[in-house]
């Protein structure tokens, strides 16, 4: 069965209809903030930029909206309230649903096989990284042998198993670009079966390096390849941005991890996130599958989370972990302390919510 029939006319019309009942709560607010403006100025765009921002619309796109407003406004100075907010309308609408792909549905889910390296690959914000430290921790308590690979030069997921970064002579960073002996970047964790990568700030430099080296794009995968006998699981981090570091992990993954935050506009990003990932199984890793997609900071009581979950589940059926990350402190609390929340606080939510997610992992690759 191709990944992308799960798309159906119908489903899709379902995703529409969630997403319209959120951009008609943007245009609410819209029209509330230019309430009595005869012209697009300053003051409009400032209390526009308030309402998308804070309308879960995200930076970026909010950015977007207005330097597309600022251009209408350019050619139609002089405009009435009821005018200028059809203008915002059509132009959000426009941006907001200009990303749906139709051109993915060839793409194959590959027969399921047990993944070695698992990456966990999203947009900013949606907690790939606090997902990667739990995972890991959680797969290693259950006897599992786990390496995880900080490929993100903000190096949080080595930070969070603590480890000193300052005091790291040999990371990924010298592994890649210097083809440094890998055994010497391995650092230990609190957890005996629970080992770590480090990375380093110089890797936002890496990809600079690497455009004139060969087989550029796989040097990530020749790196790990000698691991594999080694561990039961290799997971990697990596930065949401989609460069070589990416790249080379995508190509060096069996599966992909796609954490889902519980709201709408989280699933704008999932068709251009999948289509990267029919991209790179097309030209790099024909191996490459979808492990399954994780709703994180989950928050029961409220009903807007609750229709994202049902939504995601309906779309992508089996491929949708039964288990779900809440919210919970505990997982912002314990990256401070160095450690996994399940040795900061194996009872918190969080520590459970993970550990489930485990099981389910290691049940479903039987």
């Amino acid at each position: 069965m191709g990944f992308f029939s799960f798309f159906s006319k119908e489903k899709k019309e379902t995703l529409d209809k969630g997403l319209s009942k959120t951009k008609e709560s943007v245009f609410g607010k819209i029209a509330r903030a230019i309430a009595g403006k005869s012209k697009v100025d300053d003051e409009v765009l400032d209390n526009l930029e308030e309402v998308l921002i804070t309308s879960d619309v995200g930076v970026e796109t909010t950015l977007k909206i207005i330097e597309r407003i600022e251009k209408r406004a350019a050619d139609e100075k002089y405009m009435n309230a009821k005018e200028l907010n059809v203008i915002l309308r059509d132009e959000i609408a426009a941006l907001l649903t200009e990303n749906n792909s139709d051109d993915v549905d060839d793409f194959e889910t590959p027969v399921t096989k047990k993944p070695y390296v698992v990456m966990v690959v999203g947009v900013n914000g949606v907690g790939k990284t606090t997902t990667t430290i739990n995972l890991a921790a959680s797969l290693a308590t259950l006897e599992k042998k786990v390496l995880v690979v900080d490929a993100d030069p903000q190096a949080n997921a080595s930070s969070g198993l603590g480890v000193d970064i300052k005091q790291s002579e040999c990371t990924i960073y010298e592994c890649i670009i210097d083809r440094a002996n890998v055994q010497d970047a391995i650092h230990d964790t609190e957890i005996d079966s629970l080992k770590v990568i480090s990375s380093h700030i110089n890797l936002v430099g890496a990809e600079i390096e690497m455009l004139n080296l060969p087989n550029r794009e796989k040097i990530l995968k020749e790196v790990l390849t000698p691991l594999k006998k080694e561990y039961d699981y290799i997971l990697i981090d990596c930065s949401p941005s989609l460069g070589l570091i990416t790249i080379n992990a995508l190509t060096a993954a069996d599966s992909v991890i796609i954490p889902v935050q519980a709201e709408y506009f989280a699933l704008e990003g999932i068709s251009k996130l999948l289509n990267t990932i029919k991209i790179i199984k097309s030209k790099l890793n024909p191996a490459l599958e979808i492990e399954g997609f994780l709703l994180t900071m989950y928050d029961s009581r409220l009903r807007q989370a609750n229709q994202i979950y049902d939504e995601v589940k309906r779309h992508f059926q089996e491929l949708v972990f039964n288990t779900v990350i809440q919210r919970n402190v505990k997982l912002s609390e314990a990256p401070s302390y160095g450690v996994p929340t399940i040795l900061y606080d194996a009872d918190s939510t969080g520590a459970k919510n993970h550990l489930a997610l485990a099981k389910e992992i290691i049940n479903r690759n039987k």
